[in-house]
């Protein structure tokens, strides 16, 4: 007893009856991701004298970093990634503008043309690949993205990826545990990004370093599953190793309809689902190394001010800073929730003279629904400008690198000096409604202070 969720989804992977934290165990990740970066990764598999990948069908490579590639070094860091995937006998493997690439499965009906393309913390949950009880491993900070369906995710380095890749296996040490409990209920206007905001500003930004963050309360069963994703995403930006989310039935819809979309729905998953995630949450009296208590109910809208995610000020301390850019989208906030409620603040009006208002879906898929729902039409009419699914700016590869001196505000997760590509400019974090109404005021703003 006495067992995290971490201890126990460890101990499972590991083959043994428990584990203790600091113990070094070894595990064979269900899930190995990397993205554009996998050509370098590749180079080191390579050199390491090794010539086939050992499980290849555990291996997902998104395209998403640069994409469109901005460049003939990304487009050739791209064709080298193809011919390996070619020569590996990748599946899962997610290309620009595409699903996942591999004809046999499109013709077995497991996918359908289109649903792979976008981010890749994104496109996984989407593709089914992510559920309760799954390890993945991935050469991308963010991959404690994974926490919300009742997964393990921790990124890695590349080399660590390369051995993954040539054995299967790679050592974990078990990390100690934080437990974060947020009671009551938001406010008009704030979000889940405003509390993640808000849990970096409190703890700093080696708050939860090499732990595993845990969220409970009613305050987390009360958002929106897609609300939830962007808790354990922002824990990379407190040092955590892994996050992890309560899930209830809300999640075991969410994963049932990503799996009628793809086509690979299985009426008994839910109860295996269910099943797992029950085995698998912290035990009543789990062992933390630290335990917070917030009220939901006490928390404005966040602003992380430049250049550091853990610089942290209520929105009503920075409003009427000049904005010139307006970015939404990123594996944080670019889901069609965020879309939908961007599309609420700007209808009928008009982005601000002097500001850019850019958009950018997490995924294909994203970007279908949010045009069938009249959110894309709406943001257009207001002067938003839409790029192809990816990260884009977010790494500051292309499609919206800020000029020096410009100011952007951004539902990204990164603020620090030249993360957009250019090191003379500021970025502000914050949620998708306060990025929508800064837009359209030129300035940031609360989004209530321009409803309709």
């Amino acid at each position: 007893m006495n067992q995290t969720f971490v201890q126990k989804i460890l101990a499972k992977k590991a083959g043994l009856e428990s584990v203790t934290v600091g113990q070094v165990i070894e595990v064979e990740p269900d899930v190995a991701l990397s993205h554009d970066n996998s050509a370098p990764i590749s180079k080191i598999f390579y050199s390491i004298g090794v010539e086939r990948i050992k499980y290849p069908k555990r291996l997902a490579i998104t395209l998403d970093h640069a994409a469109p590639p901005p460049t003939t070094k990304h487009a050739q860091n791209h064709a080298d990634i193809r011919r390996f995937v070619a020569e590996q006998g990748i599946d899962n493997f997610f290309e620009v503008g595409r699903g996942i690439c591999h004809q046999v499965l499109c013709e077995e009906g497991l996918i359908y043309p289109g649903v792979g393309r976008g981010i890749c913390h994104q496109v996984l949950c989407e593709e089914g690949l992510i559920y309760p009880g799954v390890l993945l491993l991935g050469a991308d900070s963010h991959s404690t993205h994974y926490g919300v369906l009742g997964a393990f995710g921790a990124g890695v380095g590349r080399s660590e990826m390369a051995a993954i890749w040539a054995t299967g296996q790679l050592w974990l040490r078990v990390p100690e545990s934080i437990k974060v409990t947020l009671t009551g209920q938001f406010n008009e206007w704030v979000t889940s990004k405003d509390f993640g905001i808000f849990l970096i500003g409190q703890l700093g930004a080696d708050g939860g370093l090499y732990a595993s963050v845990e969220f409970h309360g009613e305050a987390i069963h009360a958002m929106t599953v897609e609300s939830r994703f962007v808790l354990p995403n922002m824990m990379a930006e407190m040092g955590a190793k892994n996050s992890w989310l309560v899930q209830d039935s809300a999640t075991f819809d969410w994963l049932e309809e990503q799996t009628v979309r793809n086509r690979t729905f299985k009426p008994e998953r839910r109860a295996e689902w269910e099943a797992m995630s029950q085995a698998l949450s912290p035990d009543a009296d789990a062992t933390y190394l630290a335990e917070y208590r917030f009220d939901a109910s006490a928390i404005e809208p966040q602003i992380s001010c430049p250049h550091a995610v853990d610089n942290v000020k209520p929105l009503s301390e920075v409003a009427g800073t000049k904005v010139d850019q307006a970015f939404l989208g990123t594996c944080t906030n670019g889901r069609l929730e965020d879309l939908a409620i961007a599309a609420e603040v700007v209808k009928g009006k008009h982005v601000a003279r002097g500001t850019r208002l850019l958009v950018i879906p997490a995924s294909s898929q994203v970007f279908l629904d949010a045009v069938k729902c009249g959110y894309v039409e709406t943001l257009l009419e207001a002067g938003a400008v839409f790029e192809s699914p990816g990260c884009g700016p977010c790494m500051g590869n292309h499609m919206g690198i800020p000029a020096p001196g410009e100011v952007t505000i951004s539902a990204a997760n990164r603020n620090f000096k030249g993360r957009m590509g250019t090191a003379d400019s500021d970025i502000y974090l914050a949620s998708a409604a306060v990025v929508a109404a800064s837009a359209i005021a030129g300035k940031i703003i609360h989004p209530g202070e321009i409803r309709n």
